[in-house]
């Protein structure tokens, strides 16, 4: 079973990175099989297309405009995510969804599918997220986990050596 953890946004923007850093932040803490990818997609488009091509299950982290509150964690999976453009979430999400919409086209979509996203406070240049959103990375990560659990996917966290933080 071949699985793309993709985080998705732009780091320049605040909390539209948010993607990145809860990809990053789950490479971190868990110890990934060789069929596990994390893939920092950042704003990529199109150059997405061979990396995503026929993955069994593709996870991709995102910050999503939602209409919630900021910092509220969002899941959706399979047919709930939004591959032709049917509602635009994200504010680059129109890469993703060409991306996606290519795969399909080719035969080579993503057998499963789940999005997990945070709504945005700001979307300002800037290079780190504000405190609503860097506090709901966790939440993404272990959402992500979770989404592995229930196909039968289960990640041990990595050991912390004696002396690391």
């Amino acid at each position: 079973m071949r699985i793309v953890i993709l985080g998705i946004g732009n780091t320049i923007l605040s909390d539209e990175g948010v993607g990145v850093h809860a990809a990053e932040a789950l490479r971190a803490a868990y110890a990934l099989p060789a069929n596990i990818e994390v893939i920092d997609g950042g704003t990529a488009g199109m150059e997405l297309l061979d990396p995503l091509s026929g993955v069994d299950l593709l996870v991709v982290l995102d910050a999503v405009k939602a209409k919630r509150a900021p910092g509220t964690v969002i899941t959706l999976t399979g047919k709930e995510v939004p591959v032709f453009f049917r509602s635009k979430l994200s504010p680059h999400q129109v890469s993703i969804c060409d991306v996606l919409a290519s795969l399909e086209f080719a035969g080579n979509p993503p057998k499963d599918l789940v999005l997990i996203g945070c709504e945005p406070l700001s979307l300002e240049l800037g290079t780190e997220l504000t405190p609503t959103v860097a506090e709901k990375v966790p939440e993404m990560v272990a959402a992500a986990v979770e989404q592995l659990a229930a196909r039968g996917i289960h990640l041990s966290p990595r050991k912390v050596a004696v002396g690391e933080n």
